[in-house]
Parts: C-alpha cells; sequence; structure tokens
C-alpha cells in the first residue's frame, strides 16, 4: 500500500500530525524506533518526570508542612521502588493510550528504524533483522532529540547519567552534581533535594534559567535554595571520574583558574539536547543538517526536498512537547491545503518544579534590548489570600506592556499551578489584549489566578488592589 503521509516518529509532534493527517482524510503511516510509540515525552522525558515530580512534592509536603496543616505523621520514608512503579504505570497507561488513538484514527504503525531510500521510499529496519518498505506521497520526519553527553564527561549511564537514568534510580542518592541549570536539571534536581539529596547545580551562565525573565530566575533559586539546593553559577565542570559507586567532578570558576572538586553519588548530565536525525538517509535525499544535527525548513516546515517536512526538536526553536504538536497540525493542514499559522512568540514555555515556573512573550532582558519602551507590573504570591491558604506564597507575577498601546507583551510566572495559569495569558496575547482587558476581567476569589489580575492592574495604573 502506497501512503498519502508517513511519519517518522511518534512524539508528542509525530503522532498528533499523523491523527491530524488522518481526520483530514489522509492514509497515514507512523514509524517508530522502539516498541512503545510517545518517543522522549511520554517514555522518558515529560510524562514520567512528572510523575516523580508529583511524587517527590507530596512527601516534601507531608515532611515539612502537614504538622502546621494539623496532620500529624510516624514513620513517614520514601519507597523508591513504589515510586518508580507508580512513574511506569503512568507512563505505560499513557502509550497505551497512544496506541488506542493510532487505531481509532486508522493509522498503520511500523515498529523499527525509518530511513530514507528515496524521498517516496522509507526503510523500516525491524528488531529481528528484516526489512519492510513503505511507499509514501510525504513525509513528515518528527525524530525528536537526544541528551548532549559529551566524550569528556565519561557518560556510562550508571554514575554518569542523563534524565533517561535519573528517572529510574531505584534508592535515593546522598548527593548528585547537576551539570546545567537549564529545565531538565532544575525539574530532576528538585525531585531528589525533595527525597533528601544534597545537590549541587553547575552552570556556565551568571544565572540558571538563562533564557527566561530574570526575575523568574530569581525567584526559583530563591525557591530552591529554601530546599538546600547549592548552585555555582559561572562556572564549568572540567573532568567527570566515576566509578561502581561514586563520581567525582571537578569544577572551575568560569573567569579564573581556581578549581575544586565535589564527591557524589551521580553526576547528572543535563546541558541540553540535540536533534535526533542519526541514520536516517538524509544524505540519499540531499537533506542537509547544521552543526546541531537539525533539519533547514521553509515557512511551511519544507525541507529543501518537496514533499517532505520536519518539525520539533529536529528543527529550530525551543525543544517543548507542545511546540512539536502544534507544527504537527500545521504541517498535516498545510499538505491537506489548508493555510495553518503558529506565533512561535505565543508558545509558552514551563518549569515543573515547586513553585513552578510559566512564561509566554518577550522577557524584560529582551524588550530593552530591542528598544521597546514597555511598563511593568509585578505583584507577589505572598498577597495573596489562596496562596497563604495553601501554604505556597513563593514566587510573583509580572506582567509587561507596551508603554504607548497597553497591549500584553510578555508574562512571567513564578509560583503554585503557574503551568496552567499561563493559557489565560496566552489566550489573551493570541488576541492582542491589553494589559487593562486582563484587569478588567472577572477572576474567581479566592484563587491563584487573581495574582495576574493584580499584575495586569499594577502594569495599567500601579494600582494594584491589594499590596
Amino acid at each position: 500500500m502506497k501512503y498519502d503521509v508517513t511519519v517518522i516518529g511518534s512524539g508528542p509532534g509525530g503522532y498528533v500530525a499523523a491523527i491530524r493527517c488522518a481526520q483530514l482524510g489522509l492514509t497515514t503511516a507512523i514509524i517508530e524506533k522502539y516498541n512503545t510509540l510517545g518517543g522522549t515525552c511520554l517514555n522518558v522525558g515529560c510524562i514520567p518526570s512528572k510523575a516523580l515530580l508529583d511524587s517527590s512534592e507530596h512527601y516534601h509536603n507531608a515532611k515539612e508542612k502537614f504538622t502546621e496543616h494539623g496532620i500529624d505523621l510516624t514513620n513517614l520514608k520514601v519507597n523508591m521502588p513504589q515510586m518508580i512503579q507508580r512513574k511506569n504505570a503512568v507512563v505505560e497507561q499513557t502509550t497505551k493510550g497512544i496506541d488506542f488513538l493510532m487505531k481509532k484514527n486508522k493509522i498503520t504503525v511500523f515498529h523499527g528504524h525509518g530511513s530514507f531510500i528515496d524521498a517516496n521510499t522509507i526503510n523500516v529496519a525491524k528488531a529481528d533483522g528484516s526489512n519492510e518498505t513503505i511507499e509514501t506521497n510525504k513525509v513528515i520526519i518528527a525524530t525528536g532529540s537526544k541528551p548532549i553527553a559529551p566524550a569528556a564527561f565519561n557518560y556510562d549511564k550508571n554514575r554518569v547519567i542523563t534524565s533517561t537514568e535519573a528517572l529510574n534510580i531505584e534508592d535515593v542518592p546522598k548527593s548528585m552534581v547537576i551539570i546545567g541549570g537549564g529545565v531538565i536539571g532544575l525539574e530532576l534536581g528538585s525531585v531528589y533535594a525533595r527525597l533528601g539529596s544534597e545537590i549541587h547545580v553547575v552552570e556556565y551562565m551568571d544565572r540558571i534559567l538563562p533564557t527566561m525573565d530574570k526575575d523568574c530566575s530569581k525567584e526559583l533559586t530563591r525557591a530552591m535554595k529554601k530546599l538546600g539546593v547549592k548552585f555555582h553559577v559561572k562556572h564549568m565542570v572540567t573532568t567527570v571520574k566515576a566509578n561502581k559507586k561514586s563520581v567525582t567532578v571537578e569544577v572551575q570558576k568560569r573567569d579564573s583558574e581556581d578549581t575544586f572538586k565535589l564527591n557524589t553519588d551521580y553526576c547528572l548530565v543535563a546541558i541540553g539536547r540535540r536533534a535526533y536525525t542519526d541514520k536516517l538517509g538524509l544524505d540519499k535525499v540531499g537533506i542537509p543538517t547544521d552543526e546541531k544535527g537539525r533539519v533547514e525548513v521553509d515557512a511551511h516546515l519544507q525541507t529543501n526536498v518537496p514533499g517532505i517536512y520536519a518539525i520539533g526538536d529536529v528543527i529550530k526553536g525551543a525543544m517543548l512537547a507542545h511546540k512539536a504538536e502544534e507544527e504537527g497540525v500545521f504541517v498535516a493542514e498545510t499538505i491537506a491545503g489548508q493555510k495553518p499559522h503558529i506565533d512561535y512568540n505565543l508558545i509558552p514555555g514551563v518549569v515543573y518544579t515547586w513553585p513552578e515556573v510559566a512564561a509566554v512573550g518577550k522577557t524584560e532582558e529582551q524588550l530593552k534590548e530591542a528598544g521597546v519602551a514597555y511598563k511593568s507590573g509585578k505583584f507577589p504570591f505572598k498577597a495573596l489570600g489562596r496562596a497563604r491558604a495553601s501554604m505556597d506564597t513563593q514566587g510573583m507575577v509580572k506582567v509587561l506592556a507596551d508603554a504607548n498601546t497597553d497591549e500584553i507583551l510578555g508574562v512571567h510566572m513564578v509560583g503554585p499551578r503557574t503551568a496552567d495559569m499561563i493559557a489565560e495569558a496566552v489566550a489573551l496575547m493570541e488576541f492582542r489584549a491589553s494589559a487593562e482587558d486582563a484587569s478588567r476581567m472577572s477572576h474567581a476569589h479566592p484563587t491563584y489566578t487573581e495574582a495576574f489580575k493584580e499584575a495586569a492592574l499594577a502594569a495599567t495604573e500601579d494600582r494594584a488592589l491589594h499590596i
């Protein structure tokens, strides 16, 4: 059978692209290298990490806050194997859900390594050594990314690990060094810090979350220090040496010769991810890649070869599951002759620590650099009744608006449930709302979202009501 569209990779971008293609009446196939669908996100990324984040937060609250709530516990302890088992069950349930969606939408699933024979022929190399050939009219490359692990760090999957292995540690480490103060390192660092591990974060830049608004970085640094996390910013790791039971990490100050060593149970390498286009056969169809393995695409997300598209982590832009999903829908609708649209400025970014960090639009630093006249309004969660009731008073909401038109240009949040709250800001900015529009919307009381209303009031006329 010849397919209208074949998708290589079944992560959030790939499987969503396949579903949308099928909805539009296109005969669709999807190729997945591994036994389960869902890619990195569902199997060893977003979903399992959030399962552990929630479990560790429950334990931390029981240990640190329950007594104040009037709940007394005895013999509280971490059952790490059960925590891992629950995480695995969540992953299994989620990936089975993708299997169901493929069947529901009559999408043919091939398991094996997909690679190009030519622009309209894909080879699927299966685990048993056999091969199968697929004829297709269009192709969507959605093969995702892999963690970056430089050879100098001696990545051994035992003591020197990436996020993949960090999701399956069955004993709480006494200590861990995390190389990289980005989203992945901070999320997994907070998991183990809550469970009692001594965490050291080494970050080359002058602050954690260097691509996010500086106020977000400050707020999260303050919150994670309360968990006991130790930060070494403006530092770099020079050597990593491991044995069967521990790791020695040598750290150097960025602008000097000063060094020190950290001896820990594990070293988590979290310095970013690279596009996974290995052995895809791109050379056979004439598609080049850049120094990071990424594929160049045009405004329609089409490569230099007509009929071959690429989405998600294999192209430039933020490596976010929801960005890949939007691109998957975009390409499917483009192939079907529609005229979809993506506003990359309005794709939110989230860090699932606690407090959570969420942002959309421009940072204050970006507005300054671009010479845009803006006004800023901030509101702290400690001034919010709902936050005091739940003992989640760390963090703030910041609204940035155009100084002349009052249009909302950026919203930055650190606090409880901000991962969900940011959607309100995205919706408003999609319709080019003003800070005054946000401030005049009725928000239920008491809720966390009132902090957004108050920040919008502060940006509009510097008249927040509750501070």
